[in-house]
């Protein structure tokens, strides 16, 4: 058994880099490779080490423990990631703003991890099911490899999304690369590759059960209602917007409607399903996520979240990402994506839990633990947190074991919401549209009013996506939502125009930022690793609380032991009528500044992926370098 184990690892390994780009290597280990079957996959635990292995591929810096999380994904109007000085197009910030040069290391690094998944999913895929345990064995290991051949098409569907939505027409092989006569493979129409994958998923749908038959599963793989929300959001692009080569536009296909039914039937069906609610304390979504804590989210919520661990396999999201540690005594981490300054404003004035959960409006720093408040331009994203973890100033790293949140169920209710208003019928629906929406919005306002909701369909759809803004902040979904919806060239120019707004200097009698304070002040206080809502309450501010300091204008500098920090000042100054400084100073902040409409809602392909093509790939237009 042995040696058709290490036969099996041959393969992967080779298959890594060579599936898309040399024939000659692979072809090396070609007769080799070509093991019994039913040796490969005789042994149930055999099997879901096959299986984990796929997983492993959704791990790590290069996917969803970094680079789709927080590089690839931010650039709307939640989070960016600000570039260097001087700009460099090769650092992976340029990709969050729309500017990455082909040789950009990080688009290659995921691309071929990608691609890594796809094949040992191929693997299992085609010779899983035709294997004599599984057509043969006993009944419960049936029901084991049922659920393996249903997770290995979910999988693989993920990481085939992951690749359309990001380069568009993407090379899409279902074989082994083993089982294929050519490996320089073409583009393949990205309307193929999603109604494969919309049936392969209707097919895992069927084979994997729900999370109450499967409760060993939890949160870490996949069950029935992940795979039903992940067809949804699949659909929903497919029947959205996107970047179409032929037509250098962004488009969508006549037929998008079919695609908003498939939406709108999973999401009713995981609501009918009571598999999942919503936790009713946002904050404890994401304490979930952290290693070395207790589990806070007996509802249910998260649907599937990508686990992190060991060294490679580890997240890069408490450093990259999360809540930001300056030299204090748990040590460094968190500071590096940053809000769009407008997002701050866009949470309700002291009555929405999500903003401070979502934007910390203070890190800590020095020796004494000390919180101090920052600039409305330096925000970080207050999901991840190292101080959450287990590690201490003494950690090796700065990775934590933060793992990725994929679905959660307010995703679910809110593409409920949104495809039934598309579709104007909610025939059989289990909840109406605008209830689906009320949850959403009940958890975050608690006992404050919610807001009104039009009920037209304009209106309403504007009312979800601004609840889908406000609710999945730094999630890696805003980015991509206002593609899909033909919003992201529109987006950019009205918060362009509202940073120049927000921008101290630019005060006018329409400007709703004018009250806002050039500067506050603020006094050190200790952190006590206490909730957002606390510690944001307990921070000493000159004028009273949050909701009162950072919506008045105060023009007193109080002086004494009050430390002055840059609020509205620093997003940008206006001399003789010029915007300078800040956000506009140069293109080191470069939020927004190189997105082209009909360009640059696709990445390029990595260069050294064409150039080892042979002539099968072309570059994505409008990327030369």
């Amino acid at each position: 058994m042995k040696k058709y184990i290490l036969r099996y690892v041959l393969l992967v390994v080779l298959t890594l880099t060579t599936t898309l780009f040399s024939c000659k290597k692979y072809l090396e280990v070609d007769n080799e490779a070509r093991v019994d079957i039913n040796e490969l996959f005789g042994n149930v635990d055999n099997v879901n080490a096959n299986i984990l292995s796929i997983y492993s591929r959704a791990a790590g810096r290069n996917v969803y423990g970094g680079n789709l999380s927080t590089q690839f994904s931010t650039g709307g109007d939640d989070f960016w990631l600000r570039g260097g000085n001087p700009y460099n197009r090769n650092d992976v910030s340029a990709i969050s703003t729309f500017n990455p040069s082909v040789g950009n290391t990080a688009l290659l690094a995921t691309f071929s991890q990608l691609y890594e998944g796809i094949e040992r999913a191929n693997i299992v895929c085609k010779y899983l099911p035709k294997s004599s345990l599984y057509l043969s064995g006993s009944t419960e290991q049936k029901f084991r490899l049922k659920n393996y051949y249903g997770e290995a098409l979910t999988l693989r569907a993920l990481f085939y999304f992951e690749l359309i939505r990001h380069w568009g027409d993407v090379p899409a092989p279902f074989e082994p690369a083993a089982d294929r006569d050519n490996l320089f493979l073409t583009h393949a129409d990205r309307d193929s590759t999603y109604s494969h994958i919309l049936d392969d998923l209707k097919l895992a749908s069927e084979l994997l059960p729900w999370r109450s038959e499967l409760t060993a599963y939890r949160t870490f793989r996949i069950t029935k209602s992940a795979v039903k929300a992940l067809r949804a959001r699949i659909a929903l692009f497919r029947g959205g917007y996107s970047l179409r080569k032929d037509t250098k536009t962004l488009q969508r296909r006549p037929d998008y409607q079919q695609y908003y039914k498939i939406a709108f039937d999973e999401c009713n069906d995981i609501i009918k399903s009571n598999q999942h609610q919503l936790n009713p304390v946002f904050e404890n979504i994401f304490r979930s996520l952290h290693s070395g804590t207790a589990r806070f989210d007996d509802s249910n919520e998260i649907i599937f979240e990508i686990a992190m661990w060991g060294s490679i396999n580890d997240s890069d999201l408490a450093r990259t990402y999360g809540f930001g540690f300056v030299n204090a005594t748990v040590g460094g981490g968190g500071g590096g994506a940053r809000a769009v300054p407008t997002y701050f404003y866009e949470f309700a004035r002291g009555t929405d839990s999500r903003r401070d959960v979502t934007l910390p409006v203070f890190n800590v720093n020095t020796t004494a633990n000390n919180k101090l408040m920052i600039r409305l331009h330096d925000i970080p994203c207050g999901k991840f947190r190292k101080s959450w973890t287990q590690f201490d100033a003494g950690s090796p790293s700065l990775t934590f074991g933060v793992n990725w949140p994929v679905v959660r169920y307010a995703d679910v209710l809110l593409m409920f919401a949104e495809a039934a208003n598309e579709l104007q019928d909610n025939s059989g629906a289990f909840i109406t549209p605008l209830e689906a929406l009320q949850r959403v919005q009940r958890r975050a306002y608690g006992a404050n009013p919610i807001p009104d909701t039009p009920m037209d369909k304009d209106g309403f759809f504007k009312a979800i996506a601004k609840e889908r803004l406000l609710e999945f902040g730094g999630e890696g979904i805003r980015r991509y939502d206002l593609i899909r919806w033909n919003l992201i060239n529109s987006t950019i120019k009205e918060v362009d125009a509202k940073l120049r707004q927000l921008a101290w200097g630019a005060a006018t009698a329409n400007n709703p930022y004018a009250t806002y304070s050039e500067y506050i002040y603020n006094r050190p206080t200790v952190f006590n690793n206490k909730t957002y809502a606390e510690e944001t309450a307990a921070l000493l501010l000159f004028g009273g609380t949050v909701n009162d300091v950072l919506y008045t204008l105060n023009t007193v500098n109080p002086g004494g032991t009050y430390i002055r920090q840059g609020w509205r000042r620093e997003v940008g100054v206006w001399t003789n009528g010029v915007l300078a400084g800040g956000l506009f100073s140069n293109t080191d902040q470069a939020w927004g500044t190189f997105f082209v409409p009909n360009n640059r809602e696709l990445l390029p392909y990595p260069g050294r992926v064409v150039l080892e093509s042979r002539g099968s790939l072309a570059q994505n237009f409008g990327y030369t370098d």
